[in-house]
C-alpha cells in the first residue's frame, strides 16, 4: 500500500481550504485502496468482520467508466430496527485518484462536528467536516483490521495506478 504521506501538499494548503480538500480527496483514495482495493469492479454488499470491531458494510451503488459510488457505514440495533451510523456516501474519482465522502447522514449529532462546522464555510466546511470524518475512520477500519477482498483491475485498467 502506498502511504497517503506521499500526498504532495502545496504550500498554499490549509485546512478548511479548496487545496486542502483536494489533498484530503487524495489522502481518503489512498486509505480507501488499503481497505478495499480496487473499486471498480465491486458489485452488491460487502461485509468486513473483525472480533475487535462491528461489522462494517460497503454497498456498492453506482459504476461509472470513471467513477464508483458506495456507501461504507456501521449498522447498529436499536429499537425501530438498524441505524446507520457513520452512514456515508462515497465517490471515488478513479482516473483523477481520489475519493470524496458525497454524503453523510446524521453527522452533526456531536457537539465537537457542530463547533468546528460553525467556523468555516458551509459548502467548503461541510466537505471539509465529511471527508475528514471519512478519512480518520478509514484510517480507525484499517487499524482494527478490516478489509474487503481486493477486486482486481478491470483489463486495460490504468497502467500507473498502484496497487
Amino acid at each position: 500500500m502506498i502511504a497517503d504521506s506521499l500526498c504532495v501538499t502545496s504550500w498554499r494548503a490549509r485546512p478548511a481550504s479548496f487545496v486542502g480538500l483536494m489533498t484530503l480527496y487524495e489522502s481518503n483514495y489512498v486509505r480507501l485502496r488499503g481497505l478495499a482495493g480496487d473499486l471498480r469492479g465491486l458489485a452488491g454488499r460487502h461485509v468486513s468482520s473483525v472480533a475487535s470491531d462491528c461489522d462494517l458494510h460497503l454497498d456498492a451503488i453506482e459504476h461509472s467508466p470513471y467513477t464508483t459510488v458506495f456507501r461504507l457505514t456501521y449498522l447498529f440495533d436499536d429499537e425501530p430496527g438498524q441505524v446507520a451510523d457513520p452512514d456515508l456516501e462515497v465517490r471515488v474519482y478513479h482516473d483523477a485518484r481520489l475519493a470524496e465522502a458525497a454524503r453523510c447522514g446524521r453527522w452533526m449529532r456531536h457537539p465537537g462536528l457542530a463547533a468546528i462546522r460553525s467556523r468555516v464555510s458551509a459548502s467548503l466546511g461541510d466537505r471539509w467536516l465529511r471527508n475528514m470524518l471519512l478519512n480518520k475512520w478509514l484510517d480507525y477500519c484499517v487499524g482494527r483490521g478490516h478489509s474487503f477482498a481486493a477486486v482486481p483491475a478491470p483489463a486495460g485498467g490504468n497502467a500507473h495506478e498502484p496497487a
